[in-house]
């Protein structure tokens, strides 16, 4: 029994030695530090913006509703044209047609003589004969060229009036006092009518007219030139040849012998 106790004790002598021994054996020798770590430095990480994808964008008018904006709009422009001309339609109904009004008209009967009556100058006259052909009367008696002749009837019953002239006006404002040229007109009825012809209008585009010595008018300037030509240019059919002249008598020259008178 007494050894059994005793082992241990010895034991446990040599367990406190050495834990001495290795207590010195630290003392003596310094121990070294361990490196300090450093704390490594964090590196931010770059961030990477990746580029988002091109969204393609839809136009605002696709094609179907361009055609559908025109088709409005050629519904719109149909639309007002007809309204316009129902309205041009509706103000040429509603609007009476001013008629032109002549100074000679067929009430006035067939015209059966014109005569030309100039300022200064000849007068030319022509007349229907009993074959009611038209002929020269004057300057010279002779045939008429009828296209020319008819011509001239016709113009004088399509002289428009232009406007009238108010009552009270002195002629001589219109050159009417001393007309320039005086149309004496005949119809077969027998009835007469004139028409003196005055100063031109300041535009240009008539003359100053008195009818039958009693309304003042304007008519138009080109009816009236072509009216005139037949007192310029005559309606001859052949040109007249002139007349020769009856020869004159040549004046007697007395001779000397019969100037000398006899010596007694």
């Amino acid at each position: 029994m007494a050894e059994k106790t005793t082992r241990p004790t010895t034991e446990k002598k040599k367990v406190a030695t050495a834990k001495k021994g290795t207590r010195a054996a630290t003392t003596s020798t310094p121990a070294r530090r361990a490196p300090r770590r450093t704390a490594a430095k964090q590196e931010t990480p770059t961030v990477v913006v990746e580029s988002a994808p091109a969204v393609r964008r839809k136009p605002i008018f696709q094609a179907g509703t361009w055609i559908t904006i025109l088709l409005l709009a050629a519904l719109i422009g149909l639309a007002y044209y007809l309204n316009t001309e129902k309205d041009k339609t509706a103000t040429a109904e509603t609007t009476p047609t001013v008629e032109t009004a002549y100074i000679f008209t067929e009430a006035d009967g067939v015209i059966s003589s014109i005569e030309i009556k100039p300022a200064e100058g000849e007068t030319v006259k022509i007349a229907r004969n009993a074959e009611n052909a038209w002929a020269v009367i004057l300057p010279i008696e002779t045939e008429a060229d009828q296209g020319m002749a008819e011509a001239a009837a016709t113009q004088l019953t399509a002289l428009p009036i232009s406007s009238q002239i108010e009552d009270g006006k002195s002629p001589d404002i219109f050159g009417l006092n001393k007309p320039v040229y005086v149309i004496a007109i005949e119809f077969k009825d027998g009835k007469k009518r004139t028409l003196e012809v005055g100063d031109v209008t300041p535009t240009n585009s008539g003359y100053y007219v008195r009818v039958d010595k009693a309304k003042m008018m304007i008519t138009d300037l080109s009816g009236i030139d072509a009216l005139l030509q037949l007192g310029f240019f005559p309606p001859y059919l052949n040109t007249p040849a002139p007349t020769a002249l009856p020869p004159t008598e040549a004046p007697v020259v007395p001779t000397a012998e019969a100037i000398s008178t006899p010596v007694p």
